[in-house]
């Protein structure tokens, strides 16, 4: 199930900002890789072929989308538009799932300041990202715990380390 699910995400990569290429040679390769994974662990099968986007760009996109999309005028690390529920669409066309825009800056700096890779950290948000394109959420306790959860699995799978037991251990 989950190679049909593969076959049916296509994911399209744009790169803004040239930092993540000369910093981080991978992130591309690592985001798309994470993308994939994400969908295929969320326990939501894909009904049609479907696409959704990355942008792996700066602080100062995200400050902009952030102000514009959120009405907080700083950058953050991750930020998901979804697509529509129900677009209207071609029988052919894929179903747009939305977008993931990361910041280069902040991933990088939040990757220093909790002692990660900063690619692990990249894979965490790719994940985190896509979970809410497919209708996960944590502003519940319960839905936080549920989308944790899911995000551990992923990431497991991709050999990355659980990005919630050193936080998780300097809050208790």
């Amino acid at each position: 199930m989950s190679a049909a699910r593969h076959r049916a995400l296509a994911v399209a990569l744009n790169q803004p900002c040239p930092r993540w290429r000369r910093e981080l040679p991978g992130a591309a390769r690592l985001s798309v890789a994470a993308a994939r994974a994400a969908v295929a662990g969320a326990g939501r099968p894909l009904r049609a072929p479907a696409e959704l986007s990355i942008v792996l760009g700066d602080d100062a996109l995200l400050r902009r989308l952030n102000r514009l999309w959120r009405g907080q005028d700083k950058p953050t690390n991750v930020l998901s538009f979804p697509g529509e529920e129900k677009p209207p669409r071609a029988a052919d066309a894929p179903l747009l799932l939305g977008d993931v825009v990361l910041a280069f800056e902040t991933v990088l700096r939040e990757a220093e300041e909790q002692r990660k890779r900063p690619t692990d950290h990249l894979r965490h948000l790719v994940v985190h990202g896509v979970l809410h394109l497919l209708g996960y959420d944590h502003v519940r306790v319960a839905e936080a715990r549920r989308m944790e959860a899911l995000e551990r699995a992923v990431l497991g799978r991709l050999g990355v380390a659980d990005p919630y037991r050193l936080s998780e251990a300097s809050h208790g």
